[in-house]
């Protein structure tokens, strides 16, 4: 009696071997949509940025400890009509300095009354500002001045550091009594980002006076450009990890046991 020994493997997946090493179709058909999404997210968000904001290097102390000598802000570009008191601003004029961009803070703008000091603090419209941005334990002012009428169209500006700062106070006996023209002003600065102290937050001790800024778009932007690195990363992994699987399953696979007949 003859007999016969046949080996018989486990059945082949036709047709799927190379959708399987690298994933199945519809996952690399969803990873290539993941990574090109991801890509439009991150640099789109980067565009956006270059287009709303400009950075500026401050180089003294005077809005300290806001910002402080050597920082490098991002300031949103604005019309000086949109400015509202409280906001940090770069503005350019040549009676304060020439050829050179300048960092202060808003106080008060067209038609405000501005005097310093009452019981110790700035007085706006005569309202007695809170000014937590202030160095602690610093004076509203190192000296006082007069009440100053803010003419339309221009702003009255202060730094954070008051004792050393070269603002309005130092140009009352100018013409324009420390103002400056809303139209100097070319960006409001959003955020402080080297190093990294974050977004610049709205003073609340002007709100009685009428509305603060709102904050520009960077949190948006911010928040497309991480969820852009997300996805392309995300996508990008998913080839490698799907043909790491798919050779884990072919590895694991044995023969079966062969029978005779």
């Amino acid at each position: 009696m003859s007999g016969e020994s046949t080996t018989r493997t486990a059945p082949r997946s036709g047709g799927t071997g190379t959708a399987q090493a690298g994933g199945s179709r519809l996952g690399q058909r969803l990873s290539g949509v993941a990574v090109a999404l991801g890509l439009v997210l991150f640099l789109g968000g980067f565009a956006w940025a270059a287009v709303a904001y400009r950075p500026y290097t401050v180089p003294t102390s005077s809005m300290t400890p806001t910002i402080d000598a050597g920082d490098r802000v991002l300031a949103q570009r604005v019309h000086g009509g949109d400015v509202r008191r409280g906001d940090v601003v770069v503005f350019e004029d040549k009676t304060w300095v020439t050829n050179s961009k300048v960092v202060k803070r808003v106080v008060a703008v067209g038609g405000d009354t501005v005097s310093c000091c009452t019981n110790g603090k700035l007085t706006v419209n005569g309202k007695q500002i809170d000014e937590p941005y202030l160095p602690k334990g610093s004076l509203a002012e190192n000296m006082n001045f007069p009440t100053v009428t803010v003419p339309k169209g221009r702003l009255f500006l202060l730094g954070d550091e008051r004792q050393g700062s070269l603002d309005s106070t130092a140009h009352l006996t100018d013409a324009a009594k420390g103002t400056v023209s809303s139209d100097a002003v070319s960006a409001r600065v959003d955020a402080v980002v080297w190093p990294w102290k974050g977004m610049l937050g709205r003073p609340t001790g002007f709100e009685a006076l009428g509305p603060l800024s709102q904050p520009g778009p960077l949190r948006i932007i911010e928040l497309l450009i991480a969820a852009g690195a997300v996805l392309v990363l995300a996508g990008g992994a998913y080839g490698p990890i799907a043909a790491r699987k798919g050779r884990s399953r072919a590895r694991g696979a044995r023969p079966e046991a062969a029978g005779a007949r």
